[in-house]
C-alpha cells in the first residue's frame, strides 16, 4: 500500500520541474535505461555504434573523424530516445483507439530516426572507404 501512495505522489508532482541537479540527472538515466531495455532499436543502434567505433580504431582514424563519428552516432542515437518519448506521449493520449493524427506524429518521428541512420551511414562510407582503400 505504501509504494502504491509514493507511486501516486510520485506521479501528482510528475509535472514540477526537479530543484536538486543530482535528481535530474537521475531522472535523465532513467529514461536512458527505459529505452535501452524497451526499444530494441536502440540496442541495435548501440551494437551498430560500437562496431563502427571499433573499425575506427583498427582503421587509425584520424581524431576529427573520430569526432564526426561521435556525433553522427549521437545523433542518432538522441533522436531514438525522442522518438520513444514521442511514441509514448501518443500511446498515451490516445490510448488504443486509432487516430490518423497518432500515426502522422509516430510516423515522422520514426522517419526523423531513419534520416539519421541514413546519414550516418553516409559519414561512415566518407570515413570508412578511403582507411579501408589504403590497406589494398
Amino acid at each position: 500500500m505504501d509504494k502504491k501512495i509514493n507511486y501516486l505522489k510520485n506521479r501528482i508532482e510528475s509535472y514540477k520541474t526537479s530543484s536538486n541537479v543530482l535528481n535530474s540527472f537521475k531522472y535523465a538515466f532513467s529514461g536512458i535505461r527505459y529505452v535501452l531495455k524497451t526499444s530494441r532499436n536502440f540496442k541495435i543502434q548501440l551494437i551498430f555504434a560500437f562496431t563502427s567505433l571499433m573499425f575506427g580504431f583498427l582503421l587509425k582514424i584520424s581524431q576529427s573523424n573520430y569526432v564526426i563519428l561521435i556525433a553522427t552516432i549521437m545523433s542518432v542515437l538522441i533522436l531514438e530516445i525522442l522518438n520513444t518519448s514521442i511514441e509514448s506521449i501518443v500511446d498515451l493520449v490516445v490510448k488504443k483507439e486509432f487516430s490518423s493524427l497518432a500515426k502522422i506524429s509516430k510516423d515522422t518521428s520514426a522517419g526523423a530516426v531513419l534520416l539519421a541512420s541514413i546519414n550516418s551511414v553516409i559519414i561512415a562510407v566518407y570515413i570508412f572507404v578511403p582507411q579501408i582503400k589504403l590497406l589494398f
